[in-house]
């Protein structure tokens, strides 16, 4: 009988920090609280930004381990979104962002794994970075698949929306940073067409949300008997009961990393060997 007391209130204070966590992500994110699976707190630096775990194997009837990064916008005066990048060679999104001072990072846009370099556009501070990688070359990505586009304009506010040509950013002086990815998953709320052949098949990913309140860094580990993945479909589905309004896939797979100055690597990710180097990776840093 002692044990069944104890073991019911175990449960009991699960399911109180459970609800905790999830009035947490309404209060923060605005997510609904229909499908969103509720998760645990990890980190919390200063009140402003919120590392949220989840484990499940009820979400799309799959197992997931999915790491939510959130930051108010009401914060971002006092953090600062960039790219870190590096083009002579590939290194780890933990490299980068250890080099940048960062507080926090996820891996960025799909890149040249032979010759290091993002293989879609990217500026930064008006000079170019990389081109737009011509499409028969080896490590080149369809045109719809990086139709999607990350603005951070000067006067601070960050963009997700569908790209536009190169040319047309390299004549145009109002952003601070430009990097094209995709596919763009959101946009006003509202899925967008994907490639095709890519809707079902599920993998790790890593993606960029802005909600009413909050921006996203978002990973979802895959490629393991406990972390599924998710196809762009259900992505689309699990970012809008986020309440997420606009959404951007990054590049996934073996590159899906999220890092934090306090935990290091938060995510699992998949390759075997830990993780994998990149060319580039979203930033957030202290605003000093």
């Amino acid at each position: 009988m002692h044990y069944h007391n104890t073991k019911t209130k175990l449960n009991l204070i699960q399911n109180i920090r459970l609800s905790i966590v999830l009035v947490l992500l309404v209060f923060i994110v605005g997510c609904k609280t229909t499908n969103t699976v509720p998760g645990k707190t990890i980190e919390v630096n200063n009140d402003s930004i919120y590392v949220i775990k989840t484990e499940t194997d009820t979400l799309f009837d799959s197992f997931q381990r999915i790491n939510l990064l959130i930051i108010n916008k009401k914060f971002l005066t006092k953090h600062i979104i960039e790219i870190g990048y590096n083009n002579a060679e590939l290194e780890k999104t933990s490299q980068i962002a250890e080099r940048n001072n960062a507080v926090a990072a996820v891996n960025g846009s799909f890149f040249d794994m032979d010759n290091s370099g993002s293989v879609a556009y990217f500026e930064n501070n008006d000079s170019v970075i990389n081109r737009t990688m011509a499409s028969e070359l080896k490590w080149a990505k369809s045109e719809s698949l990086i139709n999607g586009v990350i603005i951070l304009t000067k006067k601070n506010k960050l963009n997700i929306q569908l790209a536009d040509n190169d040319q047309y950013y390299e004549k145009s002086k109002k952003e601070t940073f430009v990097l094209r990815s995709g596919p763009l998953l959101l946009s006003n709320s509202i899925p967008q067409k994907l490639p095709k052949n890519s809707t079902s098949k599920r993998n790790p990913r890593t993606c960029l949300c802005k909600t009413k309140e909050s921006i996203l860094f978002i990973t979802i580990d895959g490629r393991a008997e406990k972390a599924e993945g998710m196809s762009f479909v259900e992505m689309q589905n699990y970012l809008l009961d986020l309440a997420c309004i606009d959404a951007i896939n990054l590049d996934g797979g073996g590159s899906t990393t999220m890092w934090t100055r306090k935990k290091g690597i938060v995510n699992n990710p998949s390759d075997k060997n830990g993780e994998r180097e990149v060319a580039n990776a979203i930033l957030l840093l202290e605003n000093k």
